[in-house]
């Protein structure tokens, strides 16, 4: 690293730290000592370097140069250590110990403090960019490679396909442009709550990428790679739009679509509806149906088994979604008349392979188009509509929980049963009460 003088004339380069002691503030005048930054990688440091004990003797030729007081004939090519100027006396090695290093100077970097020793400006600079590079170069491990590492080899092989494919979205869609760059001993709960500030769309959305992260991060925890997670500190606040609730269809809605089943072209189409509009079933466990699993003569249909789209259009066949959807429900006499029959261990639907979402999009798009149905045909609504008129009907939320498969009638309350009555209603009910 050198400095040369605005000179037009002359021109003297110099080593950064060899300078005389001699004039401090001479040298303090230069440009080079008037700033306390180096810039690095775009880095900016503060190198605190006593020039009292910086300063050695001149290594290079100089010649005239006003700065340093220096008057030698350019023709010489003199020393400075052979220099007669006052301001240019050599400095004595018994004051700046020479003997193995020239430079011994401490700076600190992310709040530690660090010796570099080196022989030249340029040296002291390279291992500072050295102790700036990547994370792994000082004995860190970049976010990006550990999390990937703990998908591989603790989430992908243990969790449903579905599941990793939703914990496969949040590390690609919203931690890795989070964290990119960052090893995981960096990350701060700043670096935290920035990634949900920057993240739009619903609550539900963010609590996604936060269950993700947060067991990453407990993985590095336990690796004793940071002492604490960031993510469980009080200061983090997690906000967004409430998720829309699916709305039921009305009581109107259903009763039309019932009574025109028969107007459907396809009759599997027509079985379809007539399963998933009258039953409180989940559209996998649709799917799933085989002929051995509708009881006529009982008049039950026995869940045994369910199909997800991981991958959207590849179905995948497993169990129920919990022990408690392993269960039987009663089948509508409604139904009945619309239901077919078919081969052992085939699908209801789909034959040798259960139908994809694709093939279920389009069949719901016919169903409208036949029925002449004003809205659109969604599944998860004839789930959340039967599970609503069951519990006004009966007011027994237990049969409910039975009948929806749930682990808890908490569950079936707070996400699917939407209630008929309206504000008008429930007073009401109240006056009859104590009208007396």
């Amino acid at each position: 690293m050198t400095y040369k003088t605005d000179s037009a004339q002359s021109c003297c380069a110099v080593n950064l730290l060899d300078l005389m002691r001699d004039d401090v503030a001479d040298l303090q005048r230069l440009p080079l000592f008037q700033d306390s930054h180096i810039s690095i990688n775009a880095l900016s440091l503060t190198v605190k370097v006593p020039l009292d004990k910086a300063l050695e003797t001149l290594s290079r030729r100089c010649y005239t140069d006003s700065n340093l007081g220096a008057s030698v004939s350019p023709a010489q090519g003199q020393h400075l250590d052979n220099c007669i100027a006052p301001t240019c006396m050599p400095s004595s090695e018994g004051d700046f110990e020479m003997a193995k290093y020239k430079i011994n100077q401490s700076i600190t970097i992310n709040g530690v403090k660090r010796w570099i020793t080196a022989n030249s400006m340029q040296e002291f600079a390279d291992k500072v960019t050295r102790l700036l590079g990547t994370p792994q170069d000082r004995g860190k491990h970049l976010f990006v490679e550990y999390a990937w590492n703990w998908y591989n080899t603790y989430s992908a092989p243990n969790v449903e396909t579905a599941t990793a494919t939703t914990y496969k979205r949040q590390i690609r869609l919203y931690l890795i442009p989070a964290f990119d760059g960052l090893a995981v001993e960096d990350i701060t709960v700043d670096d935290v709550q920035r990634l949900f500030n920057s993240m739009a769309g619903a609550k539900t959305t963010k609590d996604k990428a936060r269950m993700v992260l947060n067991q990453i991060l407990d993985a590095a925890v336990e690796d004793k790679l940071i002492t604490s997670n960031p993510l469980k500190s009080r200061r983090v606040k997690i906000t967004g739009k409430a998720s829309k609730p699916t709305a039921p269809y009305t009581v109107e809605q259903m009763r039309y679509l019932v009574q025109h089943i028969q107007d459907i072209h396809n009759p599997r189409d027509r079985a379809f509806l007539a399963l998933q509009a009258l039953h409180p079933l989940r559209l996998e466990e649709v799917l799933g149906l085989q002929p051995g699993d509708i009881d006529t003569d009982r008049m039950a249909i026995h869940i045994r088994r369910a199909v997800t789209h991981p991958t959207r259009n590849r179905p995948e066949i497993k169990d129920t979604k919990t022990t408690s959807s392993h269960r039987t429900i009663g089948l509508s006499a409604l139904a009945l008349p619309y239901l077919q029959t078919g081969a052992a261990g085939k699908f209801l639907f789909g034959g040798d392979k259960p139908l994809s979402y694709t093939q279920v999009r389009k069949m719901c798009q016919r169903i409208q188009r036949d029925t002449g149905f004003t809205e659109s045909i969604t599944p998860i609504r004839f789930r959340t509509t039967v599970l609503t008129d069951l519990y006004n009907q009966t007011k027994d939320i237990k049969l409910a929980q039975s009948a929806a498969g749930h682990t808890t009638s908490a569950m079936t309350l707070k996400y699917y049963v939407k209630g008929r009555e309206t504000s008008s209603e429930a007073a009401a009910a109240v006056d009859r009460l104590y009208a007396g």
